[in-house]
């Protein structure tokens, strides 16, 4: 024990006696560091080292280390740097933990200093051996530490690169991009078209995973060789990015070019921007899809400090005013409120030299007779390209707004779903707009003429992506053949049994609209409608609560037919076949966007029969699924639509009335004149009487269609009284299975009790795609049924004209019979 505790006490005093030299060291390192006073030193003060002043002495004179003096190369000291976002104070706390501990150990060396001084001849073999090995310690330590905080600062590092964006500052100076977060493979295929960094993030934070063709085909023609593009695909393709993705990369690319003249010419270089002018017009023909396609874009250019702003009618144009004051780059509107807008002297539309892109989407619309006069109103107003020969320059601008203005080459974009040019279009554009034949009513009245009129180059890229069919390629088509008089009772059966999914139904005439929506709602069907006349908010909240339900219906004019861009549209039903192709086609296009799959029927009476075998032609169909039907419904279809009709009937009468009553008493109001009761009491009493009595039948009809709608619609073959009286099918045991897992996990869940939503057994309410595919392939031939017709009436005409020729044969054959027996009859009578 004694042997022992001499050992311990002599290693605690050789401990003390390094501690004691390496506190001194640490001195003689700090006195030796230039030093610089910021207090004047007297003459007494002049022999003091700073060691002494660190020390304690009585006079505390100031003074600071010059950082430019020193040399970390000679004093060993790691100077703080700012790397990657990480500030000096997170370097000062790294060097303040090193710093600390140092002090500690001198500290602990001046408590332990005089015993040590007793010590100084003994053995330092031993010390050092145990000195090195707790240095290793120590730098092992030291080691660990600083790849912890590396990995924690490069963590530090990729969250602030996330959430960072790259901006443009009022004195066109770019920063720098920092890496953002990896883009998986998946999103390769946008890689391959060289997106800027900032789009390829909009781009995978929307998750579009692949760019469809149109857009593939149109982005590098359009971005990297500036050429005009005139682009026709599918419903549902992407058009709006097609032509949107250009504009945003030629104005990112735009914008870090003048940066670059700004770092090298300084305040020169303003004159090559066009900050706060508008640099891209996109038109469209209604106010759904250019609200559409502001958002698209808008999503796009979430991180890109690009504002796009809607401007269409059915809105306040104040408001929209106060939106074009923001000095937005892309403004996207309809034809009618831009040049309302532009007509009043809007200063931020009418400045149009700055004009980069002009776009026209849905094209085929914008060219319909009848429509958008204003739009030749705003091609005339854009500025001239470089050929002398086209369009007139704009009138309403100011002089200088056009001097100060930096004038670009303008880029035009048309696209479409339906696009016919003729073979010398190019020809024509070559030559020029002036020459090209205007219409008698001098409306544009065709692409080709648009596209003239607002000046598109000859070296145009034209993109013809549709198909023979027109059509997506996941569209099933099918139709149903009935009476005029029974497209209601068709109509309602397929809502209310196969009622899966989004459902949106077309109509010609608002006339059709509302006698289908005053029908659906007498039958407890929550419908939404939509059509021309309606205001603006009315519309849009319309599509919010078509767009907020899973199983919503949309009641339609084809003022829908473009532009409603709505996820999970299941089924497009055509109560009113359209009065043309291009029609048919925006209005199947609703459903089946985007790669997915989607229905279509036709609701088609005997006089639809040739328009809807034109539509077929148009498309080059050779067949035509028929759309599956359960006749067994029927009866109960055509009993509650019996009683909504009726319904309505009496509720239509007494609205009528209601009306023309107020409408007398308003207007006699109005002209201060009072109306005489010309009925007679015996009148009145009948009229009360009547009227009694139409309440009484409308409320019974009422409860009778309650009663009906309170129950399950089943097919005819249904038993009522026994629960499998017709028969377990193999829907109604997958349906038990399903209702008993459901109770299984309850049970297991032990949640709370909760009262159960009604169950329908034994009822196919499927989506009309899975009956459409699960209903056989019966078909009814197009192209096949007139070949067979024709056959047939080209050998029946055979078969009449064989008939003919044997007929006159015979009558030869008989003449000739007749004429021999007469000749030997007279020659007999010679004789």
């Amino acid at each position: 024990m004694v042997a022992g505790g001499k050992e311990s006490s002599s290693m605690a005093k050789k401990n003390k006696r390094s501690h004691k030299r390496k506190r001194e060291e640490d001195f003689e390192r700090i006195d030796s560091l230039p030093w610089s006073s910021s207090i004047p030193i007297g003459e007494d003060d002049e022999g003091e080292t700073f060691s002494t002043l660190f020390s304690g002495s009585g006079q505390l004179d100031g003074g600071f280390l010059s950082l430019e003096e020193i040399d970390e190369a000679d004093y060993h000291l790691a100077l703080p740097t700012v790397e990657n976002g990480i500030t000096e104070r997170k370097q000062a706390q790294e060097d303040d933990d090193v710093t600390n501990e140092t002090v500690d150990e001198i500290i602990e060396g001046e408590g332990e200093e005089e015993d040590g001084e007793e010590m100084e001849d003994e053995d330092d073999s031993e010390s050092r051996k145990i000195r090195e090995k707790k240095t290793k310690k120590n730098k092992e330590k030291k080691k660990e530490k600083k790849k912890k905080k590396q990995k924690k600062i490069k963590e530090a590092e990729k969250d602030q690169d996330t959430s960072d964006a790259v901006s443009c500052d009022d004195d066109y100076k770019v920063e720098e991009q920092v890496e953002g977060e990896e883009i998986p493979p998946e999103f390769s295929a946008w890689g391959l078209m060289r997106l800027h960094p900032l789009l390829m993030k909009s781009i995978y934070h929307l998750g579009f995973k692949q760019p469809t063709e149109i857009q593939k085909a149109c982005f590098s023609i359009a971005a990297y060789q500036g050429k005009d593009v005139i682009g026709a695909a599918e419903t549902g393709s992407g058009k709006t990015l097609a032509f949107g993705l250009p504009i945003l990369q030629r104005l990112l690319d735009e914008r870090e070019k003048v940066g670059k003249l700004y770092a090298l010419k300084g305040e020169k270089a303003q004159k090559y921007a066009a900050d706060g002018y508008l640099r891209a017009l996109i038109i469209t023909p209604t106010r759904e899809l250019a609200l559409q396609v502001t958002d698209h874009l808008k999503n796009a250019a979430e991180n890109l400090n690009v504002k796009v702003v809607p401007i269409v009618g059915g809105m306040s144009s104040a408001k929209q005013e106060r939106l074009l004051k923001g000095k937005p780059e892309i403004v996207v509107g309809t034809p009618g409120r831009l040049w309302e807008l532009m007509s009043a002297g809007e200063k931020h539309l009418v400045e149009l030299h700055s004009l980069s892109f002009f776009v026209l989407d849905e094209a085929d619309r914008m060219v319909e007779s009848g429509h958008f006069r204003e739009l030749q109103s705003i091609i005339d107003l854009l500025p001239v390209t470089d050929r002398p020969n086209e369009g007139k320059m704009q009138t309403v601008q100011s002089s200088d707004t056009v001097s100060n203005a930096p004038k670009k080459k303008r880029q035009t974009f048309v696209f479409s779903a339906t696009i016919a040019l003729s073979s010398d279009f190019r020809k024509k554009l070559k030559r020029g707009s002036s020459k090209s034949k205007p219409s008698s009513s001098g409306e544009v009245n065709s692409i080709e003429v648009l596209s003239e009129r607002a000046g598109m180059r000859d070296s145009v890229a034209i993109i013809d992506l549709t198909t023979a069919s027109i059509l997506a390629p996941k569209i099933e088509e099918s139709f149903i053949k009935c009476e005029e008089e029974e497209k209601d009772a068709y109509l309602y059966y397929i809502l209310s049994v196969h009622g899966q999914g989004r459902t949106i139904v077309f109509c010609t005439s608002v006339a059709a609209l509302r006698h289908i929506c005053a029908l659906l709602k007498i039958l407890g069907l929550d419908v939404c409608k939509l059509y021309s006349d309606m205001k603006q908010r009315a519309r849009l909240k319309a599509i919010d609560r078509f767009r907020a339900s899973e199983n919503g219906i949309l009641i339609a004019t084809d003022v829908a037919a473009r532009g409603i861009d709505i996820k999970n549209v299941r089924t497009v039903i055509h109560y009113q076949l359209p009065h043309s192709a291009e029609v048919y086609v925006h209005r199947s296009g609703r459903t089946a966007r985007a790669f997915a799959d989607g229905c279509s029927i036709a609701l088609i009476a005997p006089s639809d029969s040739s328009k809807f075998y034109m539509l077929c032609k148009s498309f080059s169909k050779e067949t035509v699924k028929i759309f599956p039907l359960d006749s067994s419904y029927m009866p109960a279809v055509r009993k509650r639509l019996s009683l909504a009709r009726q319904i309505d009937q009496i509720e239509r009468k007494g609205s009528r009335e209601k009306a023309d009553r107020t409408w007398l008493e308003k207007h006699a109001e109005s002209m201060e004149l009072e109306l005489d009761d010309d009925e007679s009491e015996e009148e009145r009493v009948d009229n009360v009487r009547q009227r009694k009595a139409t309440s009484a039948q409308l409320n019974k009809l009422q409860e009778e269609l309650s009663s009906l709608l309170s129950r399950p619609m089943q097919p005819k073959k249904f038993s009522g009284r026994y629960f499998a009286g017709a028969g377990v099918s193999t829907l109604m045991q997958n349906q038990f299975i399903e209702l008993s897992k459901q109770k299984q996990l309850q049970m297991q869940t032990g949640g709370k009790k909760k009262r159960r939503k009604l169950v329908v057994i034994n009822q196919n309410c499927i989506e009309p795609l899975q009956a459409l595919r699960a209903g056989g392939n019966e078909m009814m031939k197009m192209k096949g049924q007139s070949a067979d017709k024709r056959r047939d009436i080209a050998s029946l005409r055979k078969k009449r004209k064989e008939e003919k020729i044997d007929v006159y044969d015979l009558a030869v054959l008989c003449i000739f019979q007749v004429g021999v027996i007469s000749e030997g009859t007279r020659r007999k009578r010679e004789n």
